[in-house]
């Protein structure tokens, strides 16, 4: 896990090495344990070394390999880079270290760009191919990576971090179409853009072609989610079974490690599966106490600390909690702001933050996690609306009615007016569009209705394209930039066995009652679960989601949010500010923040209007 960096000069000037290690040194604390740069007449790339695999010399970048012209610097993990090294070295191929970042490069010689078909990781790298005068650069399929980028007159730059390409720009400027989509719908990183215009992201499961004679490129998609039928036709047993296997090995996989592991744990049922499983594999290899991080909400409602301490005691693990206090959020909310590099949706985003911090002061320094575990098993309370609709696509109304009903029982969420709300919400765009115009009526022009909104409601129709859909665009990509950029803060590496690719394909596959039945949510990790953890964990009605204490930190920070949004230049611009400060107070707590995250961000990179 690392952070990389790279120049291209169009007009053939020679990259000069001290732009170039500017660059590697401003994503820091990616990379802890080393750096590195290569220039090569118009041609630099930079590498961050966080060290993980082979922890000696032999691991560093940028790396070649052998006489075959490639370098690369590279960040991410593959986790199957022991079986293609095997696999490489059956067909010749010889390493020098144990890094596998030295299997890519092999990998690259040995089957050119489908190689990353092969990877079972996440990965964002450029690879410089000196035979074809190319640069491949890839993100892994679901993007746990970031790829930034800017293809400016006079130069192509890429980074890990937005904060790398800044000082390439002849300003600062927002992307107004995707801060409108934040502020009145909490959309982001739905698509290649981000906040700032003229930087870029390449999109998971994409590869960037640069041509170094022509200095063009093209962007290319590798992989996409397609439903497996041999999946969808399993039995319930058989996909129980199925399922659960890929789940151990998933876990498996992501301990493998040359330094101290552990994960994170809020209580809920994908950590808490995550944390189990990983306990049981680290005992069996002799690896003893495997430890756990948990951040306890102070708000005595959306306190997780019973369950976590419930996993804890039933798995035997070396229990790390963190409680992050109003005063610790105000301490590090300009840290907080700055890593993440754009507006962010809540102030969980602190309790994060402080999970990542707790690993590094306890020399741990990779962490497993739950994330993708909502979005591969209808986890979520809004996907009840697909999975209503399939139910009655499939079985009628009688099935239907049940159906719901047992919702009802099952969830405590879902109330017959909550159930009406999501499926309304989610069915009806426009609806849902009218809603929140009416909420963001201050706004100085009604932007046009994001088209995420209808393909959300066009999705809700067939799980399985709403589930492509929230991986894909409006649900995961912007959890994964919150992990990444929290995580990396602290040179942490966060490894997420729910996005291992075989598990989330046959994830989306399994018919739509495998994961919500009988009112139960992911029931298929349920029932993989059941008699491994405690039933009050397994069979939870009440999902929080990884929660701060919003009703006390929001409540005691009003003020200092209220005057910083009012005092927004940005905010002034697309805002009738006598609207806004009348109607200010009596916005929901997330609209009121997501005003405030814009200010905080603003200000903190220097953002014109």
């Amino acid at each position: 896990m690392c952070g990389i960096a790279g120049i291209i000069r169009k007009d053939g000037a020679p990259v000069e090495a001290g732009v170039i290690a500017a660059m590697t040194d401003a994503v820091a604390h990616r990379g802890p344990d080393g750096a590195g740069i290569l220039v090569e007449g118009p041609i630099g790339l930079g590498h961050r070394r966080l060290s993980i695999i082979d922890l000696s010399d032999g691991g560093k970048q940028p790396m070649s390999y052998s006489d075959s012209g490639l370098t690369i610097t590279y960040n991410g993990e593959i986790y199957n880079y022991l079986e293609l090294r095997r696999e490489l070295e059956a067909e010749g191929f010889r390493f020098v270290s144990d890094s596998d970042t030295e299997v890519i490069l092999a990998a690259y010689a040995a089957w050119g760009r489908s190689c990353v078909l092969r990877f079972n990781g996440m990965w964002a790298f450029a690879l410089l191919d000196r035979r074809r005068n190319l640069l491949f650069c890839s993100r892994d399929r679901f993007g746990v990576k970031p790829f930034y980028y800017a293809d400016l007159p006079g130069r192509f730059v890429f980074g890990s971090e937005i904060r790398q390409i800044l000082p390439f720009l002849g300003s600062v400027r927002a992307n107004r179409r995707v801060l409108e989509a934040f502020i009145v719908t909490d959309g982001t990183d739905l698509d290649e853009a981000t906040f700032f215009a003229d930087v870029t992201k390449l999109p998971g499961g994409h590869s960037l072609v640069y041509d170094l004679a022509a200095h063009r490129f093209t962007v290319e998609r590798y992989y996409e989610i397609r439903p497996r039928e041999d999946i969808a036709r399993l039995g319930q047993g058989e996909a129980a079974e199925a399922f659960g296997a890929l789940l151990d090995d998933a876990v498996r996989l992501r301990l493998r490690s040359d330094v101290k592991v552990g994960t994170c744990l809020s209580g809920g049922l994908d950590s808490s599966s995550v944390a189990t499983l990983a306990a049981e594999a680290y005992r069996a290899n002799g690896g003893g106490r495997f430890a756990a991080i948990t951040a306890v909400s102070e708000q005595e409602s959306n306190s997780e600390a019973e369950f976590a301490e419930a996993v804890v005691k039933a798995s035997d693990l070396g229990w790390h909690p963190v409680r992050p206090t109003y005063e610790d959020f105000v301490a590090t909310l300009d840290a907080v702001v700055r890593a993440q590099e754009e507006p962010y949706g809540g102030p969980s985003i602190t309790m994060q933050y402080f999970v990542m911090k707790t690993a590094r002061e306890n020399g741990i320094t990779v962490l497993l996690d739950g994330q993708g575990g909502d979005e591969t098993l209808l986890g979520y309370e809004k996907y009840y609306a697909a999975h209503i609709a399939e139910v009655f696509r499939k079985h009628g109304l009688a099935a239907t009615l049940r159906a719901l009903r047992r919702t009802g029982a099952n969830n405590a969420k879902m109330s017959a007016t909550n159930t009406a709300k999501y499926l309304v919400g989610g069915m009806v765009a426009p609806a849902r569009y009218a809603f929140y115009r009416w909420r963001h009526s201050y706004l100085a022009e009604a932007p046009a209705m994001p088209p995420h909104l209808a393909a959300f409601a066009r999705a809700c129709h067939d799980p399985f394209r709403l589930q492509e859909l929230e991986i894909r665009s409006t649900n995961l990509p912007v959890l994964l930039r919150y992990e990444d950029k929290n995580s990396m803060a602290h040179g942490i590496e966060a490894r997420l066995p729910f996005l291992d690719y075989r598990l989330l394909e046959t994830s989306l596959s399994l018919p739509g009652e495998y994961k919500i039945h009988d009112g139960w949510t992911k029931w298929i990790l349920r029932k993989h679960m059941d008699g491994r953890m405690p039933d009050a964990i397994v069979w939870r009605k009440n999902k929080f989601g990884f929660e701060a204490p919003e009703d006390v930190w929001l409540k005691r920070h009003h003020g200092v949010m209220e005057q910083a949004v009012l005092a927004s230049p940005i905010i002034g611009e697309i805002a009738d500010r006598g609207r806004l400060a009348q109607h200010y107070r009596t916005l929901d707590k997330r609209s009121r923040w997501r005003l405030y995250s814009v200010a905080l961000w603003e200000k903190a990179f220097g953002v014109a209007a």
